[in-house]
């Protein structure tokens, strides 16, 4: 069974007019999520990565599998005052306002080959403030990563010149 019957639509969440992604059945189910994290590896292959970043919070998910498979570092990008440790931010627009991301001073060396996880491309305003944040830092993005990507959204746009890879695109 392809991965995308295991994605549910949730109607007017979190806001009316918006049509919600819900993954929680893709992580539910253990040969589905073997197969996604399958997917989202082979667009790695002869790649070398130092680091995976993975995106507040649903990046979390495969961005650790994908970093432990891969046996490499594992970055959280968060939400203001989530981390403990010095951070820096960027701040980024919704379609409904803005909202910041913050990541460890110390999370990427500089020349880090990173790996940006998130599990939707759409807009495109969460990726730009990711790859930001990776530059300030001094880190080379490799790929931007996705479980899926809602291409109507043309959220490539804000992260052009960067390799992007979703596993789905609707």
């Amino acid at each position: 069974m392809p991965i995308k019957n295991h994605i549910r639509d949730i109607q007017g969440f979190p806001k009316e007019g918006i049509l919600f992604k819900d993954i929680t059945p893709l992580l539910i189910d253990p040969e589905a999520r073997n197969k996604c994290l399958e997917i989202l590896l082979s667009s790695l292959k002869n790649k070398k990565i130092d680091k995976v970043i993975g995106v507040e919070s649903r990046g979390f998910f495969f961005g650790m599998l994908i970093a432990q498979e891969l046996n490499v570092g594992f970055i959280p990008v968060r939400k203001p005052n989530k981390l403990p440790y010095e951070t820096i931010s960027a701040t980024y627009d919704l379609e409904y306002g803005t909202d910041t991301l913050e990541i460890h001073t110390d999370a990427i060396q500089k020349g880090d080959r990173i790996l940006i996880h998130d599990d939707v491309l759409a807009t495109g305003g969460t990726a730009k403030a990711v790859c930001e944040l990776v530059e300030r830092l001094g880190g080379e993005i490799v790929q931007c990563n996705f479980l899926m990507e809602l291409a109507f959204l043309n959220g490539r746009v804000k992260i052009k010149g960067n390799e992007i890879f979703a596993a789905i695109t609707y």
